[in-house]
């Protein structure tokens, strides 16, 4: 038996899928969720082969439910999303439904996705990654990052991260509540941050302009940006001169 999830704030559209799936006997939807808080428990609980997902929900949007996950299943979406958005499923070929969607459109959805389940997992992680990547480039991304924190999900607005730092696999997002670990790398966060508030100073560092007191020379080549919480930031010497021009020096 195919264990399904349905991952949607709209009733009406969660009973649409239900009732096209009937036809799918050996398709059983095991949970329906409300919004993507709901959804990275269930998956996480059940496991399921595919997961049927909206994207703009209330709390956390479909994408960045997709980030909190380790290896996402199978992912058909169900989306109103803008064309940004049909154009990264596109170029990266993951199936969607473009609500409102005929039951013929459905099936052809359904018909691909069984097609592939004998395509390589890795293959299919990837192209969700590849998904999600392209997105994080609108600008209805990027003011946001969303993190798992202890068991919990936190939310943190851009303009309150002082400074990233590289740890290893992850970032660190550095906060007044402190420091936060993300399974990203350091090159995703300085393209998709906004570049008029956040700039690549070091190899391990991304900061937060809003955030520099002052610029310090440390060694002949080399700066410290010292920020408004007395951390001491390393400046490289191409960092120096991006900050230069951001802060128009």
């Amino acid at each position: 038996m195919i264990k399904a999830i349905l991952i949607d704030d709209e009733p009406l559209a969660r009973s649409i899928v239900k009732e096209y799936l009937k036809d799918y006997t050996d398709i059983e939807i095991i949970q329906e969720c409300n919004d993507g808080f709901e959804g990275v428990k269930a998956i996480g609980m059940h496991k399921p082969d595919l997961i049927f997902l909206d994207i703009q929900m209330p709390k956390i949007n479909g994408f960045e439910m997709l980030e909190l996950l380790d290896c996402p299943p199978s992912i058909i979406f169900t989306t109103a999303f803008d064309e940004y958005a049909i154009k990264a499923f596109e170029a990266n070929a993951i199936d969607y439904l473009l609500k409102p969607f005929s039951k013929d459109r459905f099936d052809k959805a359904i018909t691909k996705w069984l097609q592939s389940r004998t395509n390589n997992t890795t293959e299919q992680v990837a192209s969700t990654q590849n998904v999600i990547e392209s997105m994080a480039a609108s600008p209805s991304q990027n003011n946001r990052v969303v993190v798992k924190a202890e068991g919990k999900i936190k939310i943190i607005p851009t303009n309150e991260i002082q400074y990233l730092e590289a740890s290893d696999d992850y970032v660190k997002i550095q906060t007044s509540e402190g420091a936060f670990l993300k399974n990203k790398t350091m090159s995703f966060f300085e393209q998709t941050l906004d570049t008029q508030h956040f700039v690549r100073i070091h190899r391990s560092y991304i900061i937060n302009l809003n955030q520099i007191v002052r610029i310090d020379l440390y060694d002949k080549d080399s700066h410290l940006a010292v920020l408004k919480s007395g951390i001491q930031i390393p400046v490289s010497k191409s960092g120096y001169l991006k900050l230069k021009e951001a802060l128009n020096m």
